[in-house]
């Protein structure tokens, strides 16, 4: 992407009178017009004029303009190259005095298959990048949205290596160019000193990471009262900021922690991972409250008792489910989210969506970045591994998409037998066939074969681009500073890549996945699990009128008429107990069905959970006195 000042650039506008010098890069959110070019000299013009001055213009009215709108639709960061070339506008250097410049990154997931030989050092490699990438492009700060680690306890291993990192990247002799000015011990946990890490005259950390929990890595208690987090063990070791961490479960109090720099004030919210239907269940009793700051700096009313323009540029971190057709109550709506958040950064969503986009309460921006190391084959873990690039000044904010190298590829495809052998007519596959797990085995052969190459092939320029794009970022004085970090992580076996096939196998029988993935042993980096085998669904089936009920039937064809009820089946417990133990190789030679039937009847149905209990205690004694008899 392109730098400052040209059509590539996310411009997002908080301050209303900052519409007149944007004609062409605001829209209406009522008309949506498109939005048209301008040269690449008019919008560096403008961008530099609001974004590196005092950011402020002359008024102008906008009929279209909606006044609770917060922010204008930036353009699309849609230039191709990826960052391959030195940005225009201006060079790439430290950001100003009044800018504040943040790393965006989630689910990093670090030990994930530590011990798996060519996957082990995947999340390491992928955490050092990331915070090569914040060196590079001196970032005041890190942001992590959670699932630091994939593992509620990890390894002593893995704490070892994760430690180094920090410390490498993390410690320094440079200055930190912003401050907090709230109460640290509120909004920040285990500190050591009662300040931030970087603050600490013993330490020396010139890059501040701050971070939530996730799901994974979330407080427990290991035998004791007190519930710790594996964060908690790299905040008191002055390694990172851990915040947004929230014990009571009846009442939710989110308070920011302020960041100043310069005339730009940050008030930074987080929300560690809870039980989704927990939160839900608070948030609609309306007990989650938002503190927020005053034009002074201290927190003042919550969410509903201060004006919105308080002069704070408002972040929320959180790491819980998007609603994604996971349920009205297991998950976080973002109709749920204060409407005068300006930036939300969302977590524990794998698929990277970087690039913000416009929430359905339309007052704020949504920025996903996703995993950095894939944890599972799916579709949304294919797309490519991006971090953010946030500056931050004033009432505005842009994002910067910035891709990762060390990631492993990863190619996903889908291959249907029964249309295979359809088309081939029998020739290629038959169910019939005495030989048809060869011959399928030959056929999804082919189709990894060709993921192979295919994750090869885009594997390859990722790691051209994303190295054209850290190339871009270096400055003359990066490249000749002898104190500069060396990378130490890799990726083991780059060319080993992550292949998923999904074979819809109605009609055909499965393979052995461990068998048939020993075929590809040092191509892939997952042999055991390349296969995927799901049959098609009944409403498929259905549609093309071989079963179903006749309501899926009737829904298929797209029939509107009425459909007459299906006669309801009487199914009780006895049957189902009879059904289950008629069977010569089910039928049970301990217990006996009519007693067990029983038992289980009066378990369920007439709330004696002790009859059961008592049937079983009766049985284990007779069988006792029967054992003992024939010993003796």
């Amino acid at each position: 992407s392109r730098y400052l000042g040209t059509t590539s650039n996310n411009l997002h506008l908080a301050n209303p009178q900052q519409r007149s010098l944007f004609p062409t890069m605001v829209r209406s959110r009522r008309t949506r017009r498109p939005i048209q070019e301008e040269s690449d000299e008019d919008n560096e013009e403008k961008y530099n004029s609001a974004f590196h001055h005092d950011g402020k213009s002359s008024d102008g009215d906008d009929d279209n303009y909606d006044g609770r709108m917060r922010h204008g639709i930036g353009v699309d960061d849609t230039t191709s190259g990826g960052g391959g070339g030195r940005e225009r506008g201006c060079p790439n250097a430290p950001p100003d005095e009044d800018t504040l410049r943040i790393l965006v990154s989630t689910d990093n997931h670090l030990g994930y298959l530590e011990r798996d030989p060519i996957r082990g050092l995947d999340s390491f490699a992928a955490l050092e990048e990331v915070l090569s990438l914040a060196r590079q492009h001196k970032v005041d700060m890190v942001l992590l949205s959670g699932d630091l680690f994939h593992d509620n306890k990890p390894s002593r291993r893995t704490l070892h290596k994760t430690m180094e990192i920090l410390r490498r990247y993390c410690m320094g002799s440079e200055s930190v160019g912003f401050h907090i000015v709230s109460d640290q011990k509120d909004c920040l946990r285990s500190v050591v000193s009662g300040r931030a890490n970087y603050e600490d005259e013993f330490y020396s950390v010139d890059l501040p990471v701050f971070a939530i929990h996730g799901n994974h890595d979330d407080p427990t208690r290991d035998g004791g009262t007190e519930m710790l987090s594996a964060i908690d063990l790299l905040a008191v070791s002055n390694l990172l900021n851990y915040f947004g961490r929230h014990d009571q479960v009846d009442n939710v109090q989110v308070s920011p922690v302020l960041l100043q720099k310069g005339t730009t004030k940050v008030a930074l919210y987080g929300m560690g991972s809870m039980r989704d239907e927990r939160l839900n269940r608070m948030w609609q009793g309306k007990k989650v409250r938002f503190l927020r700051p005053d034009s002074n700096g201290v927190n003042g009313g919550d969410d509903g008792e201060c004006d919105n323009e308080n002069g704070w540029f408002n972040i929320f971190t959180l790491h819980q489910n998007r609603d994604l057709g996971r349920g009205a109550k297991n998950c976080v709506h973002e109709s749920m989210i204060p409407e005068w958040m300006d930036l939300v950064v969302w977590g524990h969503e794998h698929e990277c969506l970087i690039t913000p986009s416009e929430s359905l309460v339309g007052t704020f921006r949504i920025t996903q970045p996703g995993s950095s190391v894939a944890t599972s084959l799916t579709m949304g873990e294919a797309k490519r591994k991006q971090i953010g690039i946030l500056d931050v000044r004033g009432s505005q904010f842009r994002l910067k998409p910035v891709p990762l190298g060390s990631v492993r590829s990863f190619a996903i495809g889908e291959v249907n037998l029964g249309e295979i052998a359809r088309n081939s007519g029998g020739g290629v596959l038959d169910a019939e066939d005495p030989k048809v797990e060869e011959r399928m085995s030959d056929v999804l052969a082919q189709e990894v074969e060709a993921l192979i190459e295919k994750a090869r092939d885009e594997g390859n320029f990722l790691r051209e681009d994303a190295e054209a794009a850290a190339r871009a970022a270096l400055t003359l004085e990066d490249e000749f500073d002898p104190d500069r970090r060396q990378r130490k992580y890799t990726l083991q076996n780059p060319d080993q890549v992550l292949v998923r096939l999904k074979v819809e196998h109605s009609g055909f029988t499965t393979l052995n996945n461990q068998r048939f993935g020993s075929r590809f042993v040092g191509e892939v980096a997952n042999p055991s699990d390349i296969l995927l085998f799901h049959r098609r669904r009944k409403a498929e089936s259905a549609a093309d009128g071989k079963g179903g009920t006749k309501k899926s039937r009737a829904a298929a064809a797209d029939l509107i008429g009425p459909i007459e009820p299906e006669d309801l089946e009487d199914i009780n417990v006895e049957d189902l107990v009879n059904d289950n133990l008629a069977s010569t190789d089910k039928k049970m030679e301990l217990l006996n069905e009519r007693q067990m039937a029983l038992g289980e009847n009066f378990f369920i149905f007439s709330f004696l959970p002790t009859e059961l209990g008592k049937f079983l205690q009766h049985l284990y004694s007779s069988f006792w006195l029967l054992q003992h008899w024939m010993s003796s």
